[in-house]
């Protein structure tokens, strides 16, 4: 009967270090910007600008020294909640990447940059009114982070760019069972979508097209090995502990009662 504890234990001791060599993570594969050295400076001419997209929610106010004449460009909506409030109207850029802008009419915004837009409008508006303050704001600007992170889910980002390092950063950093050379950002561009990797690990990344996110992109952290073979090992190393624990308990009232 001892023979068949000591067997027991045995066993519930061998997959005990299977699961704990398996969780273990060497310093290459945990560790950013592994090949930059001390005071260096890499001059990054990755410039990013952000673009309009079909979907996308603006918000346009248009402001001047006379309110009475630039009232007629900005959209209100009169709102009754705890007493009357006038609140502002986003604009949905459609399919066709338009939006219908007051007094104006139709205006193609798709492809342009928030200082483009301006400029836009400004011409546009010169007609009605002088030095015209413009504000423009994309309202539905979110990344999604989604894998190995230690808290994944769809973000709000506020301003007009992030990079995919704050996105993380959002996300609570990787999980030491994230695979940093080969992180996925999928983007969107008019329904069709454009797959790029990024290593984490190399300071080149900043020179990556996808380093700055753009609205709705979603950056997926795929498991390393030793996640992927915990995750087949755990429903067998589940059963099989508690085949292991129930002989233990078993043997051990057994021997008490001899």
């Amino acid at each position: 009967m001892s023979k068949l504890i000591k067997g027991t234990v045995h066993y519930f001791v061998i997959f005990l270090g299977i699961i704990l060599i398996s969780s273990c993570a060497s310093r290459k594969e945990v560790v950013y910007f592994q090949d930059t050295g001390n005071f260096e400076t890499l001059i990054n001419n990755n410039a990013f600008v952000s673009k309009f997209k079909v979907d996308d929610l603006v918000s346009i106010h248009v402001s001047s020294l006379n309110s009475e004449a630039s009232a007629p460009f900005n959209l209100i909506r009169v709102a009754q909640e705890g007493g009357i409030q006038a609140q502002s109207v986003d604009y949905l850029v459609d399919q066709a990447g338009e939006i219908d802008f007051p007094v104006i009419g139709k205006l193609k915004i798709e492809g342009l940059s928030p200082d483009e837009l301006r400029v836009l409008l400004r011409d546009k508006l010169s007609d009605y009114l002088k030095d015209p303050i413009i504000n423009i704001r994309l309202r539905n600007f979110t990344v999604t982070i989604l894998g190995e992170v230690r808290t994944p889910g769809t973000y709000p980002v506020n301003g007009e760019q992030i990079t995919i390092l704050e996105a993380i950063g959002f996300a609570g950093d990787l999980t030491n069972r994230g695979v940093r050379e080969n992180v996925l950002v999928i983007r969107d561009f008019n329904g069709t979508k454009v797959y790029t990797r990024v290593d984490l690990t190399s300071k080149n990344m900043v020179k990556s097209p996808v380093y700055y996110l753009t609205q709705n992109d979603v950056v997926y952290v795929e498991p390393n090995k030793s996640a992927i073979r915990s995750s087949s090992i755990n429903t067998n190393t589940n059963i099989s502990l508690t085949i292991a624990s129930l002989l233990i308990t078993s043997s051990i009232l057994l021997l008490t009662r001899l």
